[in-house]
């Protein structure tokens, strides 16, 4: 008589899941960000901004998820973890760009190396606003919830990110732009990134943060009540 084999999914912990899928999308809408910061975006020729500042602000939002969940001391290790996937992908890419490629394929070869070029530059400059400013705002985070008593979670969230966003602004615009764009540009830059990032995290990344801590915290309490897959 063959025996039939247990769900795998039964007897599986899936107790670190949730910090695994929040790790892979931290980093991943960090790299994203360091990509689409090669393009500067202009509006009526009054506002510039790299394009990564679209998204920058949702990693910042992962971060004060994980710092209110798991604590500084877990989110600072996803942080060095991040810089080290930096460096791959800047180590990789800049392999790209060395090996050769065919005549007929000249042009697409071209704007590969254009762009992957001036990535390093960019990932120098995000790396240092990064570890500035996410530390900053994950300790941060974390002082204030105990000034505040665990209330609040918005005062956290938008507080930390008021102060991290100048450490991450200032010195990523500075290294990253400096003699590329004017003087004047610069400065237009880099106020425009700190309100744009401030304004999307306040609209959109604080109402998704309680969102997602509200969904990891019900995950956690039904996995230590033994409810989940219990109608599997």
């Amino acid at each position: 008589m063959n025996k039939v084999s247990e769900n795998p999914l039964k007897n599986r912990d899936f107790s670190s899941s949730p910090l695994m899928i929040l790790t892979a999308l931290f980093i991943t809408l960090y790299l994203v960000s360091n990509i689409m910061a090669v393009k500067v975006v202009s509006f009526f020729g009054l506002f510039y901004f790299d394009a990564g500042t679209i998204t920058f602000p949702f990693a910042y939002m992962l971060g004060d998820v994980l710092t209110e969940i798991w604590g500084y001391r877990t989110t600072k290790r996803i942080i060095y973890l991040t810089v080290l996937c930096n460096i791959v992908l800047v180590v990789c890419t800049r392999i790209g760009v060395a090996m050769p490629s065919p005549d007929y394929l000249a042009e697409t070869a071209s704007a590969y190396d254009h762009i992957f070029s001036y990535v390093p530059r960019i990932v120098v400059a995000s790396l240092v606003g990064f570890l500035l400013g996410e530390l900053s705002n994950a300790w941060l985070m974390e002082r204030i919830k105990i000034r505040t008593k665990g209330r609040w979670l918005w005062l956290r969230t938008i507080g930390s990110s008021a102060v991290a966003y100048v450490f991450d602004s200032l010195p990523f615009v500075l290294i990253a732009f400096a003699g590329v764009v004017s003087a004047h540009d610069l400065m237009m830059m880099i106020l425009f990134q700190y309100v744009s990032k401030l304004l999307i995290e306040s609209v959109f990344g604080t109402p998704m943060a309680y969102a997602a801590i509200h969904l990891i915290e019900s995950y956690r309490k039904a996995k230590s009540n033994g409810s989940l897959f219990a109608n599997r």
